[in-house]
C-alpha cells in the first residue's frame, strides 16, 4: 500500500466552495482501479490549509492510472483552481512494526 499525502493551501474566502467541490470530486477518484480510501482533514488552526491523505495498492495506481485518465482532467477542472501555491504531493510506504496498527511483537523466551 502506499499513502499520497499532499498538502493543500486554499485561497482564501474559498474553503467551502472548495469543500463542497471535494464532495462532488471525491467519487472520481474512489471510482479509480487501485484505489483504496481518501480522507481530507482542514487545519484547525489555519482554516485554508488542508491535508489531504489517499491510499493507493501501487504508486503506478496513482501516477500512471489516476493521474493520466479521463477522470483525471475532471477532477483537475473541479480543484485545481482552488489552490495556491500548487500543491507538491508526496507518497509514503509503511515501516513494517512501526505502526499501531502492527500486532504485537511476539518476544523470545
Amino acid at each position: 500500500m502506499i499513502l499520497e499525502i499532499a498538502p493543500l493551501h486554499i485561497k482564501a474566502g474559498q474553503e467551502d466552495a472548495f469543500e463542497a467541490a471535494f464532495r462532488c470530486a471525491q467519487r472520481i477518484i474512489s471510482s479509480m482501479p487501485g484505489y483504496v480510501s481518501h480522507d481530507l482533514q482542514r487545519c484547525i488552526e489555519r482554516p485554508g490549509e488542508y491535508m489531504l491523505l489517499v491510499v493507493w495498492h501501487t504508486l503506478e495506481d496513482h501516477e500512471a492510472g489516476f493521474r493520466q485518465s479521463a477522470g483525471y482532467q475532471e477532477w483537475k477542472a473541479l480543484l485545481h483552481h482552488f489552490y495556491e501555491p500548487f500543491p507538491v504531493v508526496s507518497h509514503y510506504r509503511a515501516v513494517p512494526g512501526a505502526s499501531s496498527a502492527d500486532p504485537p511483537i511476539k518476544r523470545l523466551a
